[in-house]
């Protein structure tokens, strides 16, 4: 079982920021696209950010400019830092592993979630 360790949700008023952490085993995390998904109430999880194993990132339009996601090899770690933060950006954010092995099975894994609220 792989487990992902998120960390850095709360509660921040418009126009703040917040940085997501998440951890992932070191067994998995550098051959894994790392990417961070939201969910808010009543609407379908999306894809906010992801970067691949060799450093490459994309982002859902509306966060382009404001967020920005990095991996750090050495500590596993996946990161979403975000600023310029919007109410619309409230939701509960899940941090997701994908790879696939020698075999070309494929893995894909969910942290627990972490809740982001922006309110003022």
């Amino acid at each position: 079982q792989v487990h992902l360790v998120e960390s850095g949700g709360g509660l921040v008023q418009p126009g703040g920021s917040l940085r997501l952490s998440c951890e992932a085993p070191g067994s998995i995390f550098s051959i894994a696209a790392m990417g961070w998904y939201r969910q808010a109430p009543g609407k379908q999880r999306e894809l906010v950010a992801a970067v691949t194993s060799g450093g490459s990132t994309n982002y859902v339009d509306s966060v382009k400019g404001r967020f920005t996601i990095s991996r750090d090899n050495a500590k596993n770690t996946v990161y979403l830092q975000m600023n310029s933060l919007k109410p619309e950006d409230t939701a509960v954010y899940y941090c997701n592993a994908k790879y696939s092995d020698l075999w070309s099975r494929r893995y894909d894994y969910w942290g627990q979630g972490t809740q982001v609220t922006v309110s003022s």
